[in-house]
């Protein structure tokens, strides 16, 4: 945690409640599904009875999808008093899990993966009937990290690994075997709601499979008899096409355009046979095909579902050594490329756009400004949702730390089964989900009335597949609302812009929304949000020195901090009688220990969680002459009052004196 000259209390978020309930803001939406069956319309999702659906979401991984019954009941609760309407099934077949969707417990081995473990699937209704009562919708993965067996009757059953990328995309029997599986889940009926899954309209959205695709991995080392089965396919294609294929025929190393036409008519094939399949057993929800920013040619192969769905990380994926414990310690903030032109390049503007997975993991200690930046940018952008990777990957109760790993680094060299990724209890990532989720669901940052295509002449461009044209949307996030254009595709944004130059000059070093109501500032490396009912800064607030926001002035004696507040009610914030004030930054497991730079872990420490106390001065234009201010601990009780000034529509006051917290609720008397 911080240094020994930071100020600092123990803040460790409840696993089976939440310091505060917002609940109440959104109770008409519940039970999820009251609206009808989810529907893509153009470039929203739509509910049936035609309102349009926003949702701010996080995952539950592997185990965490299958929990007793008493503890989905309580933390179906506990989502919905942050704000949380949505959560992705992901890593249900993992075979690493205990539980998986194929097998409760670890002992007996399994021979093949073609049936649904009663046990688990029992706690998966159960948890979905408690989902739905508090609001929350479902997005269902169907084919993540699923080991096909031997018994399965797949070719090389112990060489292909998780999901059988990419084989599974082209191959007859692997296909199958979804589909197999794909029946078995959706025809399925919950006896807790009565309904089959396909005819649930809490289920609100599906995937065919995760980050899985012909481009995904290297297409010179694919194995045999995978490989001669798509040469033979890629002969035939090339004949009906009048192409001579010549020397090289289906060396899919190779970028040459012809290759990668037939890699997206081949990814294109399989999308529309699992849909058909899908729609064929009664599947009436919207339906992508994989998610993540690959490039174009990808892009295009997902013109074939539904909506697009990508995933973006602030985070060096390889740094991480089991023995040396290396990771990312940098702040988005000043950086002019971030994680959101991963996300703006697999956005076209005639469909959905969801993010299924974002994530500025711990132990960063800039973490933070995340959410309150992707729910703003989402907003901004009119993105349908987003979704946080991950809640956590099992259900032990009473976890008092951060990054508490189950499998230690055991699994691909990073503890990713929990340990840098679980974020239920971390404040400086899920306690600002009340302002996120606000911001998004409410739609309290305002969506631009045009919208610009960055254009792509080709899918590929001497001899190499173009990869989204990042330096073109370098904080046009930021900016405009942005997506891209594929080539061939009929103009559909108001403006229309070539790959370079930038939307954003390459020499600014301020960016300010078209709205007005999103800025960053890239020198100073503090961001602002200022809408008529969530107002924020975040960054490093001391060295920005006062910022004045249209109803908030902050001065900050904190170096890094995020300090947000929202109306909870309708009304803007002068006019609100109850709003809430959060002030993080900076969280840690007590005696977490770290090199210089905090670039090299030396102890992970253990609980409780200590956050820095955020020190600022507020000055915030309100109608209300009698506001109190009560500083909020963990388990929801005021601790004690903060001393506010009423003076000429103004309140005055400061955080992080004799009662800090992270949570001041600010209501009139």
């Amino acid at each position: 945690m911080p240094t020994s000259n930071r100020r600092s209390i123990s803040y460790t978020l409840p696993w089976d409640d939440a310091p505060l309930d917002l609940s109440f803001i959104f109770e008409g939406e519940k039970p999820a599904g009251r609206r009808g069956f989810l529907r893509a319309k153009d470039a929203r999702l739509m509910f049936e009875d035609g309102s349009i659906a926003r949702f701010w979401g996080t995952n539950f991984n592997s185990a965490a999808n299958f929990p007793p019954h008493a503890y989905s009941e309580k933390v179906a609760r506990r989502l919905a008093k942050f704000g949380v309407n949505l959560v992705r099934f992901h890593q249900m077949d993992a075979d690493y899990s205990t539980p998986n969707i194929f097998q409760f417990t670890k002992g007996r081995r399994l021979n093949d993966t073609q049936s649904l473990d009663p046990t688990s699937l029992d706690r998966l209704d159960y948890l979905i009937h408690c989902l739905k009562q508090e609001g929350i919708y479902v997005y269902m993965d169907l084919l993540t990290y699923r080991t096909f067996r031997s018994g399965d009757g797949v070719a090389e059953a112990g060489k292909i690994g998780h999901s059988a990328r990419p084989y599974s995309t082209f191959d007859p029997r692997l296909i199958e075997l979804q589909k197999k599986f794909n029946k078995q889940l959706w025809t399925h009926i919950n006896p807790y709601t009565k309904l089959a899954y396909k005819d649930e309209p809490a289920i609100a959205l599906t995937e065919i499979t995760n980050e899985n695709d012909v481009f995904c991995c290297s297409r010179g080392k694919w194995i045999e008899p995978y490989l001669g089965q798509l040469q033979a396919r890629f002969v035939e294609w090339a004949g009906r096409k009048g192409l001579e294929v010549g020397a090289g025929a289906g060396d899919f190393s190779d970028n040459r355009p012809e290759i990668v036409d037939f890699l997206v008519d081949t990814q294109k094939s399989y999308y529309a046979e699992m849909i058909a399949h899908l729609r064929k057993i009664g599947v009436r929800i919207p339906i992508t095909g994989t998610n993540w920013s690959r490039g174009a040619a990808l892009l295009e192969a997902q013109m074939a579902t539904d909506f697009t769905d990508s995933h973006t990380y602030w985070y060096e994926f390889g740094i991480w050594k089991p023995e040396e414990k290396r990771l990312m310690n940098k702040s988005l903030l000043g950086e002019r490329a971030t994680w959101l032109e991963d996300l703006s390049t697999f956005r076209v503007l005639h469909k959905p756009f969801f993010v299924s997975e974002w994530d500025h993991p711990w132990p960063n200690e800039y973490r933070a400004e995340g959410a309150i930046q992707l729910a703003a940018v989402a907003a901004f952008q009119g993105w349908s949702g987003a979704a946080i990777h991950t809640y956590r990957y099992d259900c032990r109760e009473h976890t008092d730390q951060i990054g508490a790993p189950i499998t230690s680094d055991a699994i691909g060299g990073v503890p990713y089964r929990g340990g840098v990724f679980d974020t239920f209890n971390d404040p400086a990532k899920f306690g600002l989900f009340y302002h996120a989720a606000l911001m998004l669901r409410r739609a309290d940052v305002r969506e631009p009335s045009e919208a610009t295509e960055i254009v792509l002449p080709c899918l590929t461009r001497e001899g190499t597949l173009i990869r989204p044209p990042h330096q073109g949307m370098e904080g046009a996030a930021e900016f405009r609302k942005v997506g891209v254009r594929l080539p061939g595709a009929p103009a559909r944004g108001h403006h229309q812009a070539p790959t370079n130059p930038p939307l954003v000059p390459l020499e600014v070093t301020e960016i300010r929304s078209e709205t007005g109501e999103l800025y960053r500032n890239l020198s100073k490396r503090y961001a602002t949000i200022d809408t008529p009912r969530t107002q924020a800064a975040y960054g490093f607030l001391a060295e920005a020195g006062e910022i004045v926001l249209s109803g908030l002035k902050i001065k900050a004696e904190t170096d890094f901090a995020v300090i947000a507040i929202s109306s909870l009610t309708e009304e803007p914030l002068p006019r609100s009688n109850n709003l809430l004030l959060t002030a993080v930054g900076r969280a840690d497991n007590t005696g977490a220990k770290y090199n210089a730079d905090h670039t090299i872990q030396l102890d992970v420490g253990h609980g409780p969680i200590q956050v820095e106390v955020i020190e600022a001065d507020l000055e915030l234009t309100t109608e209300m002459t009698d506001l109190k201010i009560w500083a909020i601990n963990p388990a929801g009780f005021p601790i004690g009052q903060t001393p506010v000034i009423h003076e000429g529509g103004r309140a005055r006051f400061k955080i992080g004196g004799a009662f800090p917290s992270i949570y001041y609720l600010i209501q009139q008397a």
